[in-house]
């Protein structure tokens, strides 16, 4: 059994929908059309609310009002609609956890999947996908607190520096929450290139076939450690990493986004 097994045996795998299941297989299905998205959607009536009260927020600035899931993913995009909705299953999968912060957990994974969509439009790779590999990034966390609460106290103390958390989950539980929740994902079918990506987004140029997700992985988890990235926070990130992905640190500066500029789905 591999290091990785043994921590999985010590916890109870989260039970995702299978709504959410079915949504994982249209990721690898290319064919995959808006009829059968909308069709696996509707069968849970309170995520077909949310979205539906998304693609009419003000977020998507829509010219009229959209009354069908057809009609949502019509004019929201179905990539987009696809993974907020597994987004939004995923946080109902996992429980509120004591010794950490639900709002705060949510919120930096919200920014986490911001910034990788942002950064994947800069170095071109599939943005929906990078958003979605981005919410995921920390679900290895909750693992961990399930697995060990007083190791989850450690990770979480103060201060929160920027990829800090990263090295206290290796010092207590031997893996980094990437790492875990690589396996996680392996174990729910995702991807390929997703689970590679989240496997090796803790040292992404530490591997022999760079994945540009990983290093946007990367970026966008130091990014969303902190509280109100500015052009400061640019300046944490890793020079050789930034070349790798031929990102321009002065653009980054000038272009960086504000973290609440990204949507939820709450």
């Amino acid at each position: 059994m591999s290091h990785i097994d043994a921590f999985f045996a010590t916890v109870k795998l989260p039970t995702i929908s299978e709504v959410a299941q079915q949504l994982i297989k249209t990721l690898n299905d290319e064919d995959a059309g808006i009829k059968e998205v909308s069709a696996i959607i509707a069968k849970d009536p309170a995520l077909s609310a949310k979205l539906l009260r998304l693609a009419n927020s003000a977020q998507f600035g829509l010219p009229r009002g959209v009354a069908t899931l057809d009609e949502a993913i019509h004019m929201v995009g179905m990539a987009k609609v696809r993974t907020l909705s597994l987004a939004a299953c995923m946080n109902e999968s996992f429980p509120a956890l004591p010794g950490l912060n639900a709002h705060e957990f949510w919120r930096s994974s919200m920014a986490c999947a911001g910034y990788a969509q942002w950064l994947a439009g800069a170095v071109d790779i599939d943005a929906q996908q990078a958003w979605l590999t981005g919410m995921m990034l920390r679900l290895g966390e909750l693992l961990i607190g399930q697995a060990s609460p007083q190791a989850l106290v450690e990770i979480e103390k103060l201060p929160h520096v920027p990829g800090a958390r990263w090295e206290r989950e290796k010092q207590h539980v031997g893996f980094a929450e990437t790492q875990i929740t690589a396996e996680l994902a392996r174990r729910w079918n995702f991807p390929a290139s997703m689970i590679k990506a989240l496997e090796h987004a803790l040292e992404p140029l530490d591997v022999p076939t760079f994945s540009k997700l990983a290093g946007v992985l990367h970026l966008a988890g130091i990014l969303a450690d902190v509280p109100e990235a500015n052009a400061d926070a640019i300046d944490m990130l890793e020079a050789n990493l930034l070349a790798k992905l031929g990102l321009d640190a002065t653009w980054m500066k000038a272009k960086l986004p504000a973290t609440d500029a990204f949507i939820s789905i709450s």
